[in-house]
């Protein structure tokens, strides 16, 4: 236990799960999109929903998505700047199964056309669980540098990045494999020690069988 566990994150209030735990899911999940964001759909299930708007849950997941960290002062008003930079912002009710108590789904499109579909749980104390992307199971943090891989099931996409990371010196924390059926569509979930360099992940963008490759950095503006 750390001194965070015991006395709470620096933070906008009111609610560590509701708000500052709203505000990191945002910001992870626009740090995943990987490009400015043009609409977000935020869909909101539980206590997310019905308890969300009295705890600046709304507000709090438009501010991540903008940017924003949890002792941002301009979290209230995130939604006004949201305007002023022409997202739009769609807000609605999740039709998620057995999820966490504090969960939400975000539909992401970027100015690029990217999109990515992401469900974040507010696990308490300001922590958070990714536990979804693009409709496959996940299960990480975001507090390592986080290679994400969409690829075909087949043989050997397993190997060839983790050697690469080998090769460039970062050393794998957790790493998890997901996949939607046999031969089907997979994902590799990997948290890092270290970031994985911007052209490594260039490199496996072309790997023949990846389909997608999607990476969260610790670092700001990245």
């Amino acid at each position: 236990m750390n001194v965070f566990d015991i006395i709470g994150p620096v933070m906008v209030g009111p609610s560590s799960s509701h708000t500052a735990g709203a505000v990191k899911i945002g910001y992870v999940s626009r740090k995943l999109l990987a490009e400015p964001l043009k609409k977000a759909e935020i869909l909101l299930y539980g206590s997310f929903l019905a308890t969300g708007k009295g705890h600046g849950t709304t507000l709090a997941l438009v501010a991540g998505l903008l940017g924003m960290k949890t002792d941002d002062s301009r979290i209230p008003d995130s939604m006004r700047i949201a305007e002023e930079r022409g997202i739009e912002i769609i807000f609605g009710e999740a039709e998620l199964r057995d999820a966490h108590p504090n969960s939400v789904q975000l539909i992401l499109t970027g100015i690029d056309g990217r999109k990515l579909e992401v469900v974040g749980e507010s696990i308490g104390g300001s922590r958070i669980n990714i536990a979804g992307i693009d409709g496959i199971s996940t299960n990480f943090s975001g507090d390592y540098p986080t290679l994400i891989v969409h690829n075909l099931d087949q043989p050997g996409h397993v190997a060839e990045v983790t050697s690469m990371l080998a090769h460039k010196s970062v050393n794998i924390a957790t790493m998890q494999l997901y996949r939607a059926s046999r031969g089907g569509y997979a994902v590799m979930v990997i948290e890092c020690d270290q970031e994985v360099p911007k052209e490594s992940i260039a490199w496996l963008e072309h790997l023949e069988g990846v389909q997608k490759v999607t990476y969260y950095s610790l670092k700001d503006g990245e």
